[in-house]
């Protein structure tokens, strides 16, 4: 609630909520002193079916209606202990927050013992053991997946995690720091240094040219020297600087996808990316877990050799 930028809503909710209470108490009261009778007075309420069945008018089950007025205390005591009236945060102060950290506080402490022993193991090791492999996978599973994919082979703008290229490093100490603090990619719009629409497309083609994809040999001549501007973040000869997170150009591994277009828009938009630092989320025990099974996906064959 408390994400609401004007108090219009909060009240809103608020009245919405006590009135549906109040209205459903005055809708019992009113019904228990309104009494329908039959012109013959045979406790009828006058409706009749298939010609000899009538309805009675009795009132409700002495059960039923103590049911119906304890529901109704009991909503108004738990909207008074919880959070449920608008901004009102409720006495006993909970959130979904604070439930969610206590069950984290007590599932870490009860798994602390279990994630000890694979504290002091290098993460080549730890990487080939079937049992912090599996809780590895599950750890990602739950909170990687979502943007790497179940394979971990990622999607366009999500890094492919399974091949040997890195933007910030592939190395244990590295994929730990990257979990640990997130990542934050910038390429600002370069359109605007490089030059005209001519220039663009220019660099655009030597930028292809760097991995061998398709590209027009004579505009790749012609962006060669306008690529200088670009070879401050990705090198002069384009393999990139894992220091501050720039592609390689020339392995033909494309996040934002391939080709002229793109790289094109790429020039003329620029792009951010992020990654969210996931080291209040994890023990450092988990994230030693984690980088363990993250770095195997791309060295199978190094764990092959530690087995």
């Amino acid at each position: 609630m408390s994400d609401f930028t004007s108090n219009f809503w909060p009240i809103f909710i608020t009245t919405i909520s006590l009135l549906g209470i109040f209205g459903c108490a005055l809708l019992l009261w009113l019904t228990s002193k309104v009494k329908v009778t039959s012109a013959n007075g045979d406790n009828t309420s006058g409706h009749v079916w298939d010609g000899d069945i009538r309805e009675m008018n009795n009132p409700l089950p002495r059960w039923w209606v103590w049911l119906f007025i304890i529901t109704i205390v009991f909503s108004l005591f738990y909207l008074a202990a919880y959070p449920g009236l608008g901004s009102y945060a409720g006495k006993l102060g909970w959130t979904e927050v604070n439930q969610y950290e206590k069950e984290m506080a007590t599932a870490n402490k009860t798994l602390a013992p279990l994630y000890a022993k694979f504290a002091a193991m290098p993460v080549e090791t730890l990487a080939a053991n079937p049992e912090a492999n599996a809780i590895g996978e599950r750890l990602f599973m739950n909170n990687c997946a979502q943007c790497h994919g179940s394979d971990a082979r990622g999607s366009r703008g999500f890094p492919n995690l399974t091949d040997h290229d890195w933007l910030h490093g592939g190395s244990p100490e590295k994929i730990q720091e990257t979990i640990t603090g997130g990542r934050i990619g910038m390429m600002p719009p370069m359109a605007a240094a490089v030059g005209n629409e001519d220039d663009v497309k220019n660099v655009a083609n030597y930028v292809l040219s760097l991995s061998g994809s398709k590209h027009d040999s004579a505009r790749a001549a012609l962006g060669k020297e306008k690529f200088a501007i670009c070879a401050a973040c990705h090198g002069a000869d384009g393999k990139g600087n894992t220091d501050i997170g720039s592609p390689n150009l020339t392995d033909n591994i494309w996040l934002h996808g391939s080709g002229e277009i793109a790289i094109i828009k790429r020039i003329n938009e620029g792009k951010t990316n992020q990654m969210p630092a996931q080291g209040t989320k994890f023990t450092p025990e988990q994230i030693h877990v984690l980088a363990a099974y993250v770095w195997g996906l791309s060295n199978r064959p190094k764990m092959a050799a530690v087995k």
